[in-house]
């Protein structure tokens, strides 16, 4: 099993880690507010503790849980408390119409992280194109991209452990595209399907 860190006490925080419980998995969450934090670790229960915001993260893996715009700024005050670990963006940045990134280059949040993330720390980006209701009553798959082999493969273990199916679509480059996907996800609920019950996935055929 693995030990992981939230850094955001939000949905996204609450819905995956309690998943990680579930799953056997070591959990610490860290806010801006302690209070939050400790609050948060009290519902997931199963031995979750409550970290200090900046201190070094108990996990190994180290899941972004903020909105798009603070993961760098927050990734960079952390600095080499991160260092060696697997930091994790599952953020969206989408623009204020819900129909582009809000970046108008090829970059990633995950990509711009790398680059202010210390020495010996690996970026993944993953989780991005599930909304929360379906991870928290389905069993949808999780697409991920990231540059060390070794981290990839302690996250999709990760990933297996809450029941889930790990997708590896290959370097943190290929985050740009999930992030992408996010924006296709949006476009699909407010069109095509018109409800939020959904996730895209990978269906496979034989001959």
């Amino acid at each position: 099993m693995s030990t992981i860190t939230f850094i955001g006490t939000g949905n996204m925080a609450r819905t995956i880690g309690t998943l990680a419980v579930a799953g056997g998995n070591t959990v610490e969450v860290m806010g801006r507010d302690q209070s939050k934090a400790d609050a948060l670790a009290k519902v997931l229960g199963g031995g979750t503790t409550a970290g200090r915001w900046g201190a070094v993260p108990a996990g190994d893996i180290v899941i972004t849980s903020l909105l798009y715009g603070a993961v760098v700024p927050v990734v960079a005050a952390y600095g080499d408390a991160l260092a060696g670990k697997t930091i994790v963006d599952i953020s969206n940045p989408f623009n204020a119409t819900f129909d582009g990134l809000a970046h108008s280059e090829q970059t990633s949040v995950a990509q711009e992280v790398a680059k202010v993330a210390p020495a010996g720390a690996s970026v993944v980006k993953a989780f991005n194109t599930i909304f929360r209701g379906v991870l928290e009553n389905g069993r949808p798959n999780v697409f991920f991209a990231g540059d060390d082999a070794q981290a990839k493969a302690g996250f999709a273990a990760f990933v297996e452990s809450l029941g889930l199916r790990p997708l590896d679509v290959g370097g943190l480059k290929m985050a740009h595209w999930l992030e992408g996907m996010g924006v296709v996800t949006m476009g699909l609920a407010g069109n095509g399907l018109g409800h939020w019950d959904f996730a895209l996935g990978v269906n496979e055929f034989q001959g």
